[in-house]
């Protein structure tokens, strides 16, 4: 049976992107593909398999962190990602499901709200990208691209790592960039507390 499944990669990170996707296809197909929750795949796992999936439907966003930050300044960090949903949403067929991984704590209100901007059926679900395969190839879908993205980012700005605030590698880069007065205005997520934390450290 052909459904559709959403998924994102990158809502943590304080630097570079954040991608979300849609992939629609049978699911028993890609089930045996081996698609599962991308952050259980090694690298080049996620890459083999990415290449097969690209045969189905999908569609993808890459959200810039200007972007992000417009929402996440008003707390609306959620609203952001249902907005993109419902354009992804209206990438799938009238006939087909629709899977997300639910970014609202409260499951029900998210199914509830894209169930009234779109009117198809739709189930959200936490740790969905477990649960449905259509989820976890859009899951897989979103870290590979997202994982390109940060790799031309390297290739501009050297090696910050994952970007995330748990990685040593992007904290330091961070803090010298911040220091010599690099411009990263462009990759950086400057409302989130690790940016403001290394920012406050230099003014003080």
């Amino acid at each position: 049976m052909i459904n559709c499944g959403i998924d994102e990669a990158g809502r943590g990170p304080v630097i570079g992107p954040m991608v979300m996707a849609i992939l629609c296809g049978d699911e028993n197909e890609i089930k045996n593909l081996g698609a599962k929750d991308s952050k259980k795949l090694s690298p080049s796992r996620r890459e083999y398999i990415f290449n097969y999936l690209t045969k189905y439907n999908y569609k993808y966003f890459i959200i810039e962190p200007e972007k992000i930050d417009e929402y996440v300044k008003n707390r609306q960090l959620n609203v952001m990602e249902e907005e993109y949903a419902v354009k992804l949403i209206g990438y799938a067929e009238n006939s087909h499901d629709v899977y997300i991984d639910s970014f609202d704590i409260d499951e029900k209100r998210l199914e509830d709200k894209l169930k009234k901007y779109t009117g198809k059926k739709i189930t959200c679900k936490h740790h969905a990208d477990a649960i449905y395969p259509v989820v976890s190839g859009a899951s897989i879908i979103a870290k590979v691209i997202r994982d390109n993205e940060i790799k031309k980012l390297h290739e501009i700005y050297g090696d910050f790592g994952s970007g995330y605030p748990s990685d040593e590698r992007t904290v330091k880069f961070l803090e010298y960039s911040i220091k010599n007065n690099i411009d990263i205005g462009k990759i950086v997520r400057k409302q989130w507390k690790t940016y403001k934390n290394v920012l406050y450290k230099k003014l003080f």
